[in-house]
């Protein structure tokens, strides 16, 4: 189905654990690999990466039996390290009764499928393995006087094998293990023949005293701080994560759980949850030193203020630049956002310096203002247009990496346009306003040594 997409050059998976247990698997999950052509020779080169993963996993949703998920090799990695799960959101229902948390996972999954952003929703299979349960028939093995122990010796010798001796190649040692061929090992019927020794002699076909049953049982039983869990996960499209994942709490509060069993969260979300709390102070003491440098080069609170009042206009451009762009708010916008403040900081900077250089030359207010706004018109543009330009490639990129660069590259285009207006139509009148108390005040002063004079 895979190679069906003109767009895949080749696929293959790793089906259980590795030789290298590095990443220890059940044998239920695969992983599989795809590896997509250059962009340049997919049949519609302007197809976006997204795109072409909907479509697969549409593709893939057709085949059943199986429940897909699609991501990165290393992004898939870093969430089962980090979370323990490999998805961008994970609800985690702890217990003791598998049936139960199986129930109710699935009433999660539900309630969890019904937001809007969720992709990949699925729940852990606990269950739907075929195992070979041997009941003993007590009253049976009590009347040849069989012990259970006995019992289970003999069945454990004829299906896993028992252990005869040694085999030395060399520095290498292997074992010897003597058990039934494989053939007879799955059949049930050579497996009712399996003679089983009495006390006083002979033999007793293990059907006479044991009951065989193949029947689902346990997929897996995965425990987290002792205690068992089984994990509805989903990944998030078309929106940001952090508000997926308040609407997806709040839909899950919705689902009754059983007195004992309790859920918790992980997944991506956890590491937003971090990076945020962490922006809560880096934004806060960045905008403090910026503000605290412009005090410094200036010499009064004034100046660097009207200077300062770039950076909210700019935000405003950064955040209206994601709203048309449809990109959701992330930690990489944040990062933008900060870098941002730096580039509308820095036009301000380049006028008021020059206002001020021509005010101590002698300039009146109205004169230097009008004559900074102009003389730094191309140097506010070019320090502009460098910036945003630069963006440019970012911004429009699709490949590797596209979801981190164009939220970086949107935020700063858009906050350097509405800073620039700022800078070149706002912040003139701003520097007019502040210093127009000096104007009059000068004003005064001349008249009132003019009257002096003229008396």
């Amino acid at each position: 189905r895979l190679l069906q997409f003109p767009e895949v050059l080749t696929a293959f998976a790793r089906t259980g654990t590795a030789e290298v247990a590095t990443d220890p698997m059940p044998q239920n999950i695969s992983d599989g690999y795809v590896m997509l052509k250059p962009v340049d020779q997919w049949p519609d080169p302007k197809k976006s990466k997204a795109d072409l993963e909907a479509d697969i996993q549409a593709a893939l949703e057709q085949l059943p039996g199986n429940a897909y998920e699609l991501s990165q090799p290393i992004q898939l990695r870093f969430n089962e390290l980090i979370s323990g799960v490999r998805s961008d959101f994970a609800v985690k229902l702890y217990g003791d009764d598998l049936d139960v948390l199986r129930r109710s996972g699935n009433r999660l999954a539900a309630a969890v499928r019904g937001v809007t952003g969720a992709e990949d929703v699925k729940v852990e299979q606990v269950s739907g393995l075929p195992v070979l349960s041997i009941q003993p028939r007590r009253d049976a093995l009590a009347r040849y006087g069989v012990a259970l122990a006995d019992l289970q010796s003999a069945v454990s010798a004829a299906i896993g094998g028992r252990e005869v001796g040694e085999v030395f190649e060399g520095d290498a040692r292997y074992a010897i293990v003597v058990r039934l061929p494989e053939a007879q090992r799955d059949d049930l019927r050579n497996l009712d023949r399996l003679p089983i020794s009495l006390p006083g002699g002979g033999t007793v076909p293990l059907a006479e005293v044991a009951q065989l049953i193949v029947a689902p049982g346990p997929n897996q039983i995965s425990r987290e701080n002792g205690k068992r869990r089984i994990v509805v996960t989903a990944n998030v499209r078309g929106r940001d994560l952090g508000s997926f994942v308040a609407d997806a709490q709040a839909a899950v509060r919705q689902v009754s759980l059983r007195p004992g069993y309790w859920i918790d969260y992980g997944g991506t979300f956890e590491q937003l949850q971090s990076a945020s709390r962490r922006l809560a102070i880096v934004v806060p003491v960045t905008l403090a030193l910026i503000l605290g440098l412009l005090v410094l080069a200036f010499g009064n609170l004034r100046d660097a203020l009207v200077i300062f009042s770039g950076v909210p206009l700019a935000l405003t451009g950064g955040v209206l630049a994601l709203w048309i762009r449809d990109i959701p708010l992330s930690i990489s916008a944040g990062v933008g956002f900060i870098a941002l403040s730096g580039v509308a900081v820095l036009n301000g900077l380049v006028m008021v310096s020059f206002i001020r250089g021509l005010r101590e030359q002698g300039a009146g207010l109205d004169d230097a203002i009008i004559e900074g706004a102009l003389t730094r018109l191309r140097p506010v543009l070019m320090t502009a247009l460098v910036a945003s330009l630069g963006f440019v490639p970012m911004a429009l990129n699709t490949g590797t990496g596209a979801e981190v660069q164009r939220p970086l590259a949107t935020v700063v285009i858009g906050g350097i346009i509405s800073s620039t207006l700022l800078t070149l139509l706002v912040l003139p009148g701003l520097y007019r306003l502040a210093h127009g108390r000096e104007r009059r005040t000068g004003s005064a002063i001349a008249s009132a040594q003019t009257s002096t004079d003229a008396s």
